[in-house]
């Protein structure tokens, strides 16, 4: 996240990021599955591209994801709506097995979700790699496989 050189729009300059938290409908643990997990990396990368929200650190458990985003002019609502309509269209496109089995036709998301200003930016960043799938414990589980 950078402050040196803030966002600018014709009517604004700044930035506004957002503790960004989706979770699986149904509780199903399906980032336990390295394949789904960096499928839903991809995509959600993908998404912010394609709605110019950037994303910071991302971070999953088993079933449900935390990242940080800029949020730019859009309201907490429409930023969900965009992430996780592009994120569970496209995920079912490419895993259409994953729909099957956990989600009967269903949704992907829980229809709840957070998005909340972090009170201490670099707390949340380090609870986000602390996550199952974090950036934190991936370079610890690398680190750990070169000990032997």
């Amino acid at each position: 996240m950078r402050k040196e050189n803030p966002t600018r729009y014709s009517s604004a300059v700044g930035e506004a990021w957002q503790h960004c938290e989706f979770k699986v409908k149904y509780c199903h643990c399906i980032f336990d599955d390295e394949l789904y997990r960096e499928g839903m990396r991809t995509l959600l990368l993908e998404a912010a591209y394609e709605y110019e929200i950037p994303l910071g650190e991302i971070g999953f458990d088993n079933n449900h994801v935390h990242f940080m985003a800029d949020i730019c002019l859009y309201g907490r609502p429409e930023v969900a709506k965009l992430l996780r309509g592009y994120t569970a269209k496209k995920f079912f496109e490419h895993f259409p097995e994953c729909k099957k089995k956990y989600f009967w036709d269903s949704g992907l998301w829980n229809p709840s979700y957070y998005i909340g200003s972090p009170k201490n930016v670099q707390n949340t960043i380090n609870y986000i790699r602390k996550q199952k799938y974090g950036e934190a414990r991936t370079r610890q589980q690398s680190l750990l496989c070169y000990a032997a």
